[in-house]
């Protein structure tokens, strides 16, 4: 098996998209005897590992019925099209907010290059291929697929993106929550287990909501999640909590900061500390410098998702 492609028990098998740095953006692909979905297809530039991925386990690209993004930022599903393109019989499943972003990807794109910019689009991103509207379902709170009798269930789960849903797979009951239930690198695993963070990427960040839906995966009793960035994890009801701990002190952070000059440096500055203290009672040995250094993406992104909703809860 090659070293990007993990498998995890039920059938469930997580890829390193080698996006930015490994064991930092996964997609996952379900098999079910002899069918295949795949949830999260990282960049564009990551389907020849997905197409290998399919190889090494002894599967056809006709083995694929569905392809999943849980929303449609580009780390997620900027490789939909691409992969589509190499599959004969699959179908794409997307929020329905997200669906006209894949059939004309072309304002996804402006969005995106505005907060990254042209050079670092062509390097980490490559380009986006349409999805043929033909190809495309809808979903909806509490619709379910099947994959070869395997029941998949969406739940609308808004806070970090509007169009984002999560899906339920009772096989394994585990979560797969693209950025909803935040982000656990790995680096980070200390004495405790896992450490998680929210993730506040623009536009669409409302906290309240998030708070909301990560309660509302909590409920179902998971044994597991399946985080985009990175990975499974278990003890879920002690990574909830220390989430939504933790977004509670963001929420906190943004509005003493809402009127700050230099907003945006203290933005991240504020983050920054208040990670610090918890990998540091999560038993984490790493130097601040280099924490910072693991989290200065993240750290910059969610201070601009955090002035957004600042700027539009003062609007």
């Amino acid at each position: 098996m090659p070293p990007f492609l993990q498998a995890l028990p039920g059938g469930v098998h997580a890829i390193d998209t080698a996006f930015h740095r490994d064991h930092f953006d996964a997609a996952y692909l379900l098999v079910q005897d002899g069918r295949a979905a795949f949830i999260d297809t990282g960049t564009q530039l990551a389907v020849p590992r997905l197409l290998a991925a399919l190889r090494a386990l002894d599967l056809g690209v006709d083995a694929v019925d569905w392809v999943i993004p849980t929303h449609v930022h580009l780390d997620h599903a900027g490789g939909v099209g691409g992969l589509l393109s190499a599959l004969p019989h699959a179908r794409v499943w997307v929020h329905e907010r997200g669906a006209r972003h894949l059939m004309d990807p072309a304002k996804l794109w402006a969005g995106a290059t505005a907060v990254y910019g042209e050079a670092e689009m062509a390097r980490s991103y490559g380009h986006i291929v349409p999805v043929p509207a033909e190809r495309l379902g809808i979903t909806h709170d509490g619709l379910t697929i099947e994959l070869a009798g395997r029941p998949l269930r969406f739940a609308d789960t808004p806070g970090h993106a509007r169009h984002h849903h999560c899906v339920w797979d009772a096989a394994t009951r585990g979560w797969f929550t693209g950025d909803t239930f935040g982000i656990s690198y790995r680096e980070f695993d200390g004495p405790q287990g896992a450490w998680i963070f929210p993730t506040a990427t623009p536009v669409q960040f409302e906290p309240d909501l998030l708070q909301a839906t990560v309660r509302r995966l909590l409920a179902e009793d998971p044994a597991c999640i399946y985080l985009t960035h990175f990975g499974c994890v278990g003890d879920v009801p002690r990574l909830g909590a220390l989430l939504l701990g933790l977004l509670q002190q963001m929420v906190e952070l943004g509005e003493t900061l809402r009127l700050a000059p230099d907003r945006h440096a203290a933005l991240k500055a504020g983050q920054l500390e208040i990670f610090c203290a918890s990998l540091a009672a999560n038993g984490c040995t790493k130097t601040r410098d280099e924490i910072e250094a693991l989290l200065a993406l993240d750290l910059e992104l969610n201070a601009q998702g955090m002035a957004i909703w600042l700027d539009r809860a003062a609007a």
